[in-house]
Order: structure tokens, then sequence, then C-alpha cells
């Protein structure tokens, strides 16, 4: 049985980090990630430079990418002048992003979560006229740094709203790590009773992200997000730490019978390849090429 695995290193993996990467070297990062089998990546996040200066170039690397028969290179867009940029540079799918709770939102992209659910519904009308696959991800879905739990029953009455006009996929993300699998289980399986196409995006700040994985499996999600090292965080949450490392979460599914096409030894070497231009050790490299065993 195969199960997609969006990388999204070039993208959320990147975005908070001391080091700027070039848009030549993140599109070699895409590259080397297709090259290790990732069928579904976020190449790119179309936002402002000037409040996240790590993204800058996204057209660049769209541009420079050598791509892959068979792979996705999705754009990260926050509004509209964001979908516009991506569809002109050319990305096969649009990701937008908004926020289970208003002060989560008004920070990260100055808007409400009632803002953001209409311009989710915008965008999504617009896709599908342009004949573009589209992605809606709901932030703090589990927790908030600034406004703490966030009740189940708004996430759910969010995703209710976002049913009005269906997007392709919609993805619950943990983006501070404070989830755990109960919560997981009820919101993927209340979603998918709302008529939700659901996929998941976890980190491991306080080390639950892959029990959430499983999880999230169990309950019937058709996507799981992870980034290569386990790099990434968010600039607008403090302390928020890393993804779910994709070579880590690759291991885990192949052990449970789903095959995600991806070569563990190639995405590891790629983990130390992205380490070694950050200038730092990443936490999915605690295993090296050549420690998975391919059989048994």
């Amino acid at each position: 049985m195969s199960f997609l695995v969006c990388d999204v290193g070039p993208r959320d993996g990147l975005q908070n980090e001391a080091r700027s990467l070039e848009p030549s070297v993140r599109a070699e990062l895409c590259d080397r990630l297709a090259a290790a089998g990732i069928k579904r990546l976020e190449a790119a996040s179309f936002v402002n430079p000037r409040l996240v200066p790590q993204m800058a170039g996204a057209e660049e690397v769209m541009a420079a990418l050598h791509r892959v028969r068979g792979t996705t290179y999705a754009g990260l867009v926050l509004n509209e002048q964001g979908y516009e940029r991506a569809s002109a540079a050319g990305v096969d799918e649009i990701h937008y992003a908004f926020a289970a709770t208003d002060e989560f939102g008004r920070r990260n992209q100055n808007a409400t979560t009632a803002q953001g659910v209409e311009t989710a519904l915008s965008l999504v009308r617009r896709a599908r006229a342009d004949r573009m696959p589209i992605t809606v991800t709901i932030s703090v879905a589990f927790g908030c740094p600034f406004e703490g739990p966030v009740p189940p029953q708004r996430v759910l009455g969010i995703v209710e709203r976002l049913m009005e006009v269906p997007a392709d996929e919609i993805s619950l993300a943990d983006t501070i790590g404070v989830g755990v699998p109960g919560q997981v289980t009820e919101l993927v399986g209340e979603a998918r009773k709302l008529g939700a196409t659901v996929g998941a995006h976890f980190h491991n700040t306080r080390n639950t992200g892959y029990a959430n994985a499983v999880a999230a499996l169990d309950a019937g999600v058709v996507s799981l997000d992870s980034s290569v090292g386990g790099a990434g965080g968010c600039p607008f949450a403090p302390k928020a730490t890393g993804n779910i490392a994709t070579e880590d979460l690759a291991y885990l599914l192949r052990g449970m019978g789903l095959d995600t096409g991806i070569d563990i030894d190639r995405l590891v070497e790629c983990s130390l390849w992205l380490g070694g231009q950050l200038g730092k050790e990443l936490s999915g490299m605690l295993a090296r090429a050549g420690d998975y065993p391919q059989k048994g």
C-alpha cells in the first residue's frame, strides 16, 4: 500500500534558520529530495521577504529546479498576492495556510481566523477555475503559543466552513508540537466525518510527533508533512522546534507496510548535505546512511 509524504524542508525547514540559503541552493535541495523519491514537496514560500527573509527569491527557486516527472512542486501562499506569484512561477500545487486562533493569525499574516477562512474560500474558488490543486492548512490546530490550548470544536467549526468550497485536502497542523495522539484521533476523525480529505503536519517539540503521525494514519489521513533532517520551526511561534524528520517517518511507514517510494539512504545523505549548508547537525542525522536495514 502506498502513502504520500510531503517534504516541507525547503520551506518550513529553512524559514526559521539563522543562515539564509541562496535560491540556487534551495533549488538544489529540492532536486536532491526529488532524486531520493519524494513525490510532493514544498519548494518555495511566496511570502513577503521582508518578514521572512529566508524565503526571498521564491521565483528564482522555481526557475532553477530540475523537475522530476511524477514529483509535485508546491508553493506556500498566505494571501491573494502570494497565489498570483506562485501561479505565475509555475508551481504544481498551491498550499494556503491560516491560523486557528486570532492572535497567531494577526502575528503570522495580519489576519484573524475569520479573515483567513474567507481568503481560503476565495483561493479555492480561484484554484478550481485555474484547475490548480490546492491544500488548505489550519495552523496551530492543536495549541497556540499565545492563546493556549485550542478547543477541538473550534477547529472543527473551521473545517465545516471550509467545506462550503472544499479544497483538495485540509491539513491539520500542530505548529508548535503540543498535540497528543488522542487529540489527533479526535480531530482527524471528526474532520473526515464532515467530508474533508485530511492531511496532517506535526512537529516533534515534545517528542510526540511520531506517535501523532501513527494516530493520524490510523484515523485516516491521506498525507503527512515532514522535513528532511527534522529541520524547521516557525518564526512567529516562540521556541517552536523542528518538524518530524522525513527519513525517520519513511522508516516508520515502511515498517508499517506503507510504501512511500523514498530511498531512505539517499534521503539521509540529503540530510547530511543540508546540515553542511546550514552549519549545524539536524535531528534526523542521528541515523547515518546505511543505518536503516532495507529488509527484515
